[in-house]
């Protein structure tokens, strides 16, 4: 499998160049030259496989001959490690966990598979030390720097929104130290991405450092999301009806992922790209016309994501057919003040806390549901992180106390250690002064 930029301008890579590289020269993000298909035969065994199983025949065919079998494997059991439990909330509707790796947060996934990807390359080709710069809206930072601490031969350099990440979120990724570096930014996570893509194309830069990404551009970070997707659908409360799943998207990689399962064979009948106040995609899928605003900070802050990077890789899926990219995928937006509602109903009706994404996540479920029968459907929303991320916004809307990990606990007494940034040009200072 050989991978090409989406900008067009950049020679093609196998699967281990593409993720080191995480961004192509021409600043494009790397795509599949193919899209494998998914065989009846394996369809039918769904059931009766392991989560390890479907992750291996879900991601095999992308990975070509960079590493074995046997390699791959190994890296998808140290990868999934934990539970991705499915729990039904009513007769159509049922939450999937994603929370329940280290960082509670469903990047845990994507972020293990990347750093265990990377270092297998690093180590067979006993390369220089690699630098992963990645910039985090919330979730993204923490599990990055918990699934590449103390990997020899790698440093990670976390660009956060100063003021915009959750008090937990801010923690994940500030206390660990060693290889671990934050910088939290003065602006929003579209600057702080922007600047990250801007590193990648700067010749200045990438002529002394060996630079790559972990954010959901990075096709190991993207392409290891699918695995919820047909855990999913392994699981599904009720088999016999259609299936719908709804994706809280801020930088669209996860919903992208679950969009290549599907098109490849995957039977999920309609996706819903839920957001928050940030509508630029169901702006988009109203009016054909993409025009991203400034960024809106809301309470589910991981999703303020004006301009979605991953966005264009569900484009190219579809080939840029607005009409068929429309036939699969529904996407509606939420304010901060329905989120809260939507926190209170669930609670109230189902004894269910959810976090604010996910809670965003079900609102998207309701709202698809006042266009089909809802009798007909299996609904599932996915519950991207452990509520205790967002404690304050969660016991302040339900009037509760949420029960802390013991591994949070720990976390919140330790000191934060980050350093400020203002703009690219600092980043860039701060870099090659490293």
């Amino acid at each position: 499998m050989n991978y090409s930029s989406l900008n067009y301008n950049s020679s093609t890579v196998s699967f281990l160049e593409a993720v080191k590289k995480g961004l192509a020269p021409d600043r494009g993000l790397y795509f599949p030259e193919k899209l494998p298909t998914l065989s009846a035969e394996f369809i039918s065994q769904i059931s009766s496989m392991s989560n390890h199983e479907l992750a291996f025949h879900a991601i095999h065919p992308f990975i070509g001959e960079d590493l074995t079998e046997k390699e791959l494997k190994t890296i998808i059991e140290d990868t999934l490690r934990f539970e991705f439990p499915v729990v039904p909330l009513t007769n159509s509707i049922a939450s999937l966990e994603l929370f329940h790796g280290p960082t509670l947060a469903f990047k845990d996934v994507g972020a293990r598979f990347m750093a265990r990807c990377l270092a297998y390359a690093n180590q067979k080709e006993k390369g220089e030390k690699l630098t992963i710069l990645v910039a985090t809206s919330g979730d993204t930072g923490g599990a990055v720097a918990d699934g590449f601490y103390e990997v020899e031969g790698i440093d990670v350099v976390i660009l956060y929104p100063k003021g915009k990440v959750s008090e937990v979120q801010e923690k994940q990724l500030t206390t660990l130290g060693k290889n671990i570096t934050a910088l939290e930014v003065a602006g929003s996570f579209d600057n702080c991405q922007d600047m990250v893509k801007t590193a990648f194309i700067d010749v200045e830069l990438t002529q002394h450092i060996n630079l790559t990404s972990a954010n959901s551009i990075n096709i190991a970070r993207w392409l290891a999301q699918m695995f919820y997707y047909f855990i999913a659908y392994k699981n599904r409360p009720h088999p016999e009806k259609e299936l719908v799943i709804s994706v809280p998207s801020g930088n669209f990689g996860n919903l992208c992922a679950g969009i290549m399962a599907q098109q490849m064979g995957l039977p999920i009948k309609h996706f819903i790209a839920s957001t928050n106040s940030n509508a630029t995609i169901p702006n988009y899928l109203e009016t054909e016309n993409y025009e991203p605003q400034q960024s809106i900070p809301t309470i589910s802050n991981a999703m303020d994501v004006s301009d979605p990077s991953n966005f264009i890789r569900i484009q190219k899926i579809f080939n840029n057919d607005f009409y068929k990219l429309k036939k699969f995928v529904s996407s509606y937006s939420f304010s901060d003040t329905k989120t809260k509602k939507a926190l209170r109903e669930l609670y109230k009706n189902t004894h269910y806390i959810a976090d604010p994404h996910g809670a965003v996540g079900y609102l998207g479920l309701q709202e698809y549901f006042k266009e089909v029968d809802e009798t007909n459907h299996q609904g599932i929303f996915l519950e991207t992180a452990h509520p205790i991320k967002f404690a304050p916004t969660v016991e302040g809307t339900l009037k509760l106390k949420l029960d802390i990990p013991s591994r949070i606990e720990d976390l919140m007494k330790k000191p934060k250690l980050s350093i400020p940034l203002k703009d690219y040009k600092a980043l860039k200072k701060f870099l090659l002064e490293r």
